[in-house]
């Protein structure tokens, strides 16, 4: 696995040390139901979280995010699937993509924490060194952004999701009796496990 090294905003002040996050509403990421049944606690805004499997697990916190009018940057994720997005309720307008963010997608991230409240990145594989992880993770804190990480390793992240699919559900269309090969999947079930912090115990849960 490769590794981003470097540090954040070369010249730029160090990031002063920032108070715990209270359990206020507004301090709280809007999260899916189906994730805040699986987390211990609520997740709070500024943590770093990397999430493992399937996709719609990202997707539908890009869309609680969004649709109670929060803004959301996914970066390094040319393939993601913004309608399955939509299909969740996330609302287009409030979401950046920059699917090629070029050699350092970690300091585009930590640029467009300022104006979000989720920021998505795709790491490609890549690894954050600690102490990197620790100096983008301050940023977050302190703005107030969740930055939930994919496809790669973030040393020192608070919590961590895995999800699979376990199965899903066939609309049918006219037939009250799905046929195998026919029909529309209205939902997908997935298996989705937490570790970290916030963690609760690992259970099936639906998108």
């Amino acid at each position: 696995m490769a590794s981003i090294s470097g540090k954040v905003g070369s010249g730029r002040r160090a990031v002063a040390p920032v108070p715990e996050l209270s359990g206020t509403p507004e301090s709280l990421l809007p999260v899916p139901d189906s994730l805040a049944e699986l987390l211990s606690d609520p997740l709070p805004r500024g943590t770093v979280a990397v999430v493992a499997g399937a996709r719609s697990l990202q997707l539908g916190m890009v869309a609680a995010v969004t649709a109670s009018g929060g803004h959301v940057a996914i970066i390094g994720q040319p393939d993601v699937g913004l309608l399955a997005a939509v299909e969740m309720g996330a609302d287009l307008s409030r979401i950046a993509v920059i699917p090629e963010p070029g050699a350092d997608p970690v300091e585009v991230a930590a640029v467009l924490m300022d104006g979000m409240d989720l920021v998505v990145l795709g790491l490609g594989g890549r690894s954050v060194p600690a102490t990197r992880a620790r100096a983008v993770t301050a940023r977050a804190r302190q703005r107030g952004c969740t930055l939930l990480v994919t496809d790669g390793d973030w040393q020192g992240a608070s919590t961590r999701l895995e999800a699979r699919v376990s199965g899903y559900e066939i609309t049918g269309g006219r037939d009250p009796h799905p046929v195998p090969g026919c029909g529309r999947i209205s939902r997908v079930r997935l298996a989705t496990r937490a570790r970290g912090r916030f963690a609760g115990p690992a259970r099936a849960v639906g998108t």
